[in-house]
C-alpha cells in the first residue's frame, strides 16, 4: 500500500503556490484598502536575496501570525525566495511587527530596530501596527509603527492573506510590488 502511494506522488508531484503576481480579489473585494505600499524610509543600502527575518509580536490576536506560519509551509515555501527566520535581531536583515502597538512594547521594537545592522527593512503586517485598528486611542495603545521606526512596507489587512504577505516582502527587498511592477506600490 504505501508504495502505490509513493508511486502516485512520484508521477503526480505535489504542487506548490505559483509566484504571488496578484493580489487575492476576493479578500480585495472585502476591504477598502491598497495592499502594499512601499517607501524608502530608512530603506538605506541594497539587499540581496538571502535574507533573514525578525518578527516581532507587538500583542495580537495571532491572525497574522497564522498566515505568517503559512509561508513556511510547502504550498507557499518562503524559503525558496531566500526568505529565513531569525530569532536574533543581529542576524536580520528585515523587522516583521504585528498587532497592536502599545507603550511597553515601544522600547523592545526599537531596541530590536538598533540592534539590527544596515541595510535594514520594517514591514508593517496588518491592520494593527499600521494604524492601530479597533485598538486606536485606547489607553496605554501607541496605534502607529511608523513613529517609533522607519518604515519601508506596510500591509494591509486583518490578517493579510500569505499572498499579500510574500509579496510584501518582495516589495520590502525591491522597493516594487511583484504584482504592480512599479516603484511606490498600488
Amino acid at each position: 500500500m504505501y508504495y502505490w502511494h509513493w508511486l502516485k506522488n512520484v508521477v503526480h508531484r505535489p504542487h506548490t503556490t505559483g509566484f504571488p503576481t496578484e493580489r487575492d480579489q476576493a479578500v480585495a473585494a472585502m476591504s477598502d484598502s491598497d495592499g502594499i505600499r512601499t517607501g524608502d524610509a530608512g530603506a538605506t543600502g541594497v539587499l540581496r536575496r538571502a535574507l533573514a527575518i525578525r518578527h516581532v509580536d507587538a500583542g495580537s490576536c495571532n491572525g497574522c501570525e497564522s498566515e505568517l506560519a503559512l509561508l513556511s509551509g510547502p504550498d507557499y515555501d518562503l524559503s525558496r525566495y531566500g526568505f529565513s527566520f531569525t530569532p536574533s535581531p543581529k542576524h536580520a536583515d528585515i523587522l516583521v511587527v504585528t498587532g497592536v502597538i502599545t507603550e511597553a512594547m515601544v522600547p523592545v521594537i526599537k531596541n530590536v530596530f538598533e540592534q539590527m545592522t544596515a541595510p535594514k527593512r520594517v514591514v508593517a503586517l496588518g491592520a494593527c501596527p499600521i494604524d492601530g485598528w479597533v485598538f486606536h486611542g485606547a489607553p496605554g495603545v501607541r496605534g502607529r509603527l511608523d513613529g517609533i521606526v522607519p518604515v519601508t512596507t506596510t500591509i494591509t489587512g486583518c490578517p493579510p492573506t500569505p499572498g499579500d504577505i510574500l509579496r510584501g516582502l518582495l516589495a520590502a527587498v525591491d522597493g516594487v510590488d511583484p504584482a504592480v511592477g512599479k516603484e511606490g506600490g498600488r
